[in-house]
């Protein structure tokens, strides 16, 4: 907020957002403000103030200020309770999913010791004599990240890592790399059976779906049009040079200027170049930790779900124990196991000594800082706006109970609904927890008629329903981003 404009809109925007809540202090007749339109006000405060301010972490923080204020309905001391969650069902401290951020600093302590032990450097050298243009760079960006399926943040990490140097060398903009990878790495995780994000939705089926669910989410790729013409337009673009709006710029500068930046803010100025081990490295040293990553998440996921419990139901069966896995838990284990072959690894290869390898484990964390902060941010969001909180999937089965025929058009619903209320967490993976809205099936669906069950079966409207809630997941980030630049 360096502009005199930029700042007088946000004190304006804060003044109305007080008298805003000064009106719903007013007006409420003392029933509070659960399941009712106000329950949306929080992620409208977090969306505006993070437009004009160009600032996520406080935008987030005043965002659940104003959804722990409402769930308290004014009172100041219940107000704080509800924001740090020292009682039950809300807060930060309920809403924490430890596991999760577990994973984060594995990934993060991964990524820095594959960089220290020369992996990156390997895989840069190979790419660099491989890779002869823009169009080749760019595309090598987008197939590195097609390769790092498992989970998002990690593909963003490694491939940024690797590709920053072979991007810098064909003069890419920081801007074109940032969106080549974004738009990777999400759509890829939604389309890949076996990733952090395929598991998350499973578990999000309710009990009597008919079929698996894993197989329900298998039947969503086909249909999920956003994460496919996303990574095709990413193919588009790159091969036929197409730049438009804030990113031409962007390319001009980077290509005719040589500043990869444009902006005041630059990012790994001067860290263009590889780290290298005490030992000459190969691709391998890169290619290797990532498929024992992805092949430990795997089993990770699987061993959550109980396909190792003789006593489970899941035992041995691969297809339901992925489905009803801990997304969480499974990665976690996964990562951390990894890790320590990693580590194993390289010194057993030379690449690195003990004394720089542990570098790896501070440095890690620290580049993880942000994500998880916004993440913990966005959890307390979730959780104030969420089934304990303001219930505001409550409040959308309210408006769409009495739609009578239009119910037909509740996946589109779904879709809009949930794409406004994931803006506010801006967090690909949890936007799943935001609207937490009922299926058609449920008492929607039921109170909508017999023409709609006539027009639709029962699976696809599960179907349906999931492609708009699973798409909802990558809409709000990339929009954020874009508004953000």
């Amino acid at each position: 907020m360096e502009k005199k404009g930029t700042k007088i809109a946000y004190f304006i925007a804060l003044a109305i957002v007080v008298i805003a809540l000064v009106i719903a202090k007013v007006t409420n007749d003392g029933s509070g403000f659960v399941a009712t339109g106000w329950a949306l006000f929080p992620p409208v405060v977090a969306i505006a103030l993070a437009l004009i301010s160009k600032e996520v972490y406080s935008s987030l923080f005043l965002g659940c200020l104003a959804g722990a204020l409402l769930l308290a309905n004014f009172d100041p001391w219940q107000m704080v309770v509800n924001f740090v969650g020292a009682g039950e069902g809300v807060g930060m401290i309920n809403a924490i999913d430890i596991s999760i951020l577990i994973f984060l600093v594995m990934l993060g302590i991964m990524v820095d010791l594959m960089n220290k032990a020369g992996g990156s450097a390997a895989f840069g050298r190979w790419a660099t004599k491989a890779v002869k243009t823009r169009c080749g760079a760019q595309l090598m960006t987008m197939l590195l990240g097609v390769l790092i399926f498992i989970d998002d943040y990690f593909n963003c990490l490694t491939v940024g890592a690797v590709m920053r140097p072979v991007t810098e060398s064909h003069k890419i903009s920081r801007a074109k790399l940032a969106y080549i990878i974004d738009a990777t790495a999400a759509p890829v995780c939604m389309l890949a059976p076996v990733s952090s994000w395929a598991a998350a939705v499973a578990s999000y089926v309710p009990d009597g779906f008919p079929g698996s669910r894993i197989s329900m989410f298998l039947s969503q790729i086909p249909w999920n049009y956003y994460c496919i013409l996303t990574l095709i337009m990413v193919i588009v673009i790159s091969v036929l040079n197409i730049d438009y709006g804030p990113m031409l710029t962007h390319e001009y500068n980077a290509q005719v200027k040589n500043d990869l930046f444009t902006t005041p803010e630059r990012p790994f100025e001067g860290a263009d170049d590889y780290e290298e081990g005490t030992k000459h490295s190969s691709v391998l040293d890169l290619l290797l930790p990532v498929i024992v990553l992805i092949a430990l998440c795997i089993i990770g996921l699987i061993w959550t779900g109980g396909v190792f419990d003789t006593e489970s139901d899941n035992y041995q069966n691969f297809v339901m124990a992925f489905s009803d896995a801990s997304a969480g838990p499974g990665l976690c284990l996964g990562s951390i196991v990894a890790l320590v072959f990693t580590f194993v690894y390289y010194w057993l290869r030379g690449l690195i000594k003990f004394e720089k390898s542990m570098e790896s484990i501070p440095n890690g964390f620290i580049q993880m800082i942000s994500p998880i902060l916004i993440l913990c941010f966005a959890w307390t969001l979730c959780g104030l706006c969420r089934d304990d909180g303001l219930q505001v999937g409550e409040f959308v089965r309210g408006v769409m109970a009495n739609t009578g025929s239009l119910a037909k058009f509740l996946p589109a619903v779904i879709f809009i609904v949930a794409c406004f209320i994931g803006f506010a967490n801006v967090l690909k993976l949890r936007h799943l927890n935001a609207p937490h809205i009922h299926l058609p099936g449920d008492d929607i669906g039921d109170q909508a008629g017999a023409e709609v069950d006539q027009m639709h079966n029962t699976f696809f409207k599960y179907v349906a329903s999931c492609v708009a809630l699973v798409t909802q997941c990558l809409y709000p980030s990339y929009c954020f981003s874009l508004l953000l630049q």
